[in-house]
Parts: C-alpha cells; structure tokens; sequence
C-alpha cells in the first residue's frame, strides 16, 4: 500500500497520495484521534483497531477531500462514523459496579467472566497535551477518567458521539450534524439526553480537580502506601488510606466489594495475600494514579504481569480502587512483561 491511483466512480484519477507523506500529515493528531476512539469504544484494543480503520479510509479518500473544510474535523468525521460502526450491535462495556450489587463477603475463587465486553484502562502517554477547546466543557484528561469513560458506555452511538464531539472537542451542533449526516436540532436532542445520563453517573468532582487540590508529596505517600501495604500484607497500613466507602473491583471478575471492612477481607483473600510476593512499578492511567502490580507465585523465578490497579481518589483517601486483570493491558503502558526475582539476601 503506497499511493491512491484510482477510484470507483468512473471518474478521472485524482492526484495519487503517497502513504509516507500521509502518515506525516496526520502524525500530530494520531494520540486525539486515538483518545477519542478509546472514548467512544472503551477499550485500547478497539481504538488501535478503529484508528487503523478510520487512516486507512482517510488515505483512501483523501484525493476526494481535496482540502475541503479541516483536516482535524475531516478525520474526526471519519474516526467517529467507524467508531458508531463498531459499537452497532455490541454490548457496551462495562466494570464491575455496573452489573450487580457489591458482595458482602470476599470470593477469592471468582472466575473471570469472558461474556462481558470489559471496559479497559487508558495509558496516560497515549494523551495529547494542549488546550481545552473554546466552548468544550472537559479537559482532556478529565475526559479519560475512567467514571466518565464508564458514564459515556451508558449511551448511545449518536449520543455518545455528540457528547464527546460537543463537550469534549468543542464542535458546534451545526459542525457535528454536518460530521454526523444529521441535523442540528437532533445533535441538541441527543446532546440533551447525553448530558442529563452523564449527570446521574459521572461524580461532580473530577479527578483533575481533586489531584490539583492535593499535595504532590501527599499524593506519592497515598501511592507508595499503598503499594508497600500490598507487598508487605499489612492491613492497617492498607486501612489507613481508604475511604470508608472504598470499593474494589478487578475486571473480568465480576464481584466487586464496598467498604473498608469488606475490602479488607477480600485484600487478605486470594489472590491478593498468601498465594505469592507483589513488586510493582508506578504509572498513569485515565489520568489518574495507577501502579502496575507484579506477582510471583512461588519462591523464586521472575515477577510476571498481573494488574494495573486505578487509584481514584477523594480528598487524599483512595476512594476506589479498579484493578484490570491481565498480562494483555500492560503492553499499552509500556510496562516490561516481566520483572526480575529478588536478588539474593533480599
């Protein structure tokens, strides 16, 4: 795949565009474009595969384009209409919470549930940085926390599309219903009903705010904390950090927990306490604190990947805790698949 030579209209030829001269025109807006996708999708995986999809059209079509409008706008037009194509027919994606009430005692023999379509976490490096659009109503950061990325799952195509377009990235009903094939009094319609959900789920506060309030010392004790409380089983040190209306959940198991004493519980359960030794490395997800967790399940022999755990706080207190299970999410974050066994006399 090099150039564009033709097309299926019967038309004459447009100028052919060369695939490297392509890829350098759409570099800069590759990590928003892909935030977007993960917004609308909820998973790292399905935005690397919409991105894909929604350059590959791009580049197909661009000799059609011709310059006409934004580029920017052009191919969020394109990256949108994949993604409502992805999510025609598809369950949304879900944590936890969503599914059922909180257990009221640990369950260390939960299985994974592989039927339901998790929502995934977000790697901090993937964000672009820049300003909030004039009119949108979210940073960019706040706009992948993963209780807003959750609220959003709750909406339609068409609704979550407007939200994110509108609020998110600062289009104008009339540009969106343009993006959209619709009109602008449905892209207000559906803008409505996105925001009223938005407000049932979303928390008032984000975290952006609740990060900037605290003290960056405080908040690397929080995290540290927590870290050593895991890797040493200590219990009160963990207690010592949480809300007391914590909750913890570990996609794809499907039980969650509320509450300090029902967290703890589960904390001292499998496979959390006595099935091996924790070493963890500190990272960004959602635009929030997160630290990726490393087991060994035995006496010797290397740390292999087991969570990257989501820190959500309130005032300086983890408020929940969203630990997503897998060797297959650390890829993403950059995270080595394997850590070191202790050196000897450790």
């Amino acid at each position: 795949m090099s150039v564009i030579s033709s097309t299926a209209t019967g038309a004459p030829d447009p100028a052919p565009v060369d695939e490297v001269a392509f890829t350098a025109l759409v570099a800069p807006l590759r990590r928003e474009l892909h935030a977007h996708c993960y917004r609308m999708l909820g998973s790292v995986h399905d935005a690397d595969d919409a991105l894909q999809d929604a350059l590959l059209r791009a580049w197909r079509g661009l000799p059609a384009f011709a310059g006409r409008g934004s580029l920017r706008s052009w191919l969020y037009t394109v990256a949108t209409r994949v993604c409502l194509d992805a999510i025609a027919g598809r369950a949304r994606r879900a944590l936890p919470v969503d599914l059922g009430p909180a257990s009221d005692r640990a369950v260390p023999d939960s299985r994974p549930d592989h039927e339901v379509s998790w929502l995934g976490p977000y790697p901090d490096t993937g964000l672009a940085a820049g300003p909030v659009p004039p009119g949108a109503r979210y940073e960019q950061r706040e706009a992948v926390e993963l209780a807003f990325v959750a609220a959003v799952q709750h909406l339609p195509g068409n609704q979550r599309a407007a939200l994110l377009l509108f609020d998110v990235l600062g289009y104008s009903a009339a540009e969106i219903a343009a993006m959209l094939g619709t009109s602008a009094s449905a892209v207000n319609s559906a803008l409505a009903r996105a925001r009223r959900v938005l407000a049932e789920r979303a928390p008032a506060a984000s975290q952006q705010r609740t990060l900037r309030m605290l003290d960056d010392v405080r908040l690397r004790e929080v995290v540290t904390g927590y870290t050593t409380a895991l890797a040493n089983g200590d219990a009160d040190a963990l207690v010592a950090l949480l809300a007391e209306d914590v909750t913890w959940s570990m996609p794809p198991m499907p039980h969650w927990y509320r509450g300090v004493a029902t967290v703890l519980d589960f904390a001292r359960s499998a496979p959390l306490g006595p099935c091996g030794a924790w070493r963890h490395l500190p990272t960004g997800a959602n635009g929030q604190p997160a630290v990726a967790g490393y087991l060994r399940a035995g006496a010797t022999g290397p740390y292999l990947p087991w969570s990257v755990d989501v820190l959500t706080l309130r005032n300086d207190r983890i408020a929940r805790i969203t630990s997503f299970v897998g060797a297959a999410h650390f890829a993403a974050f950059g995270l080595p698949d394997s850590l070191p066994s202790d050196p000897p006399g450790r």
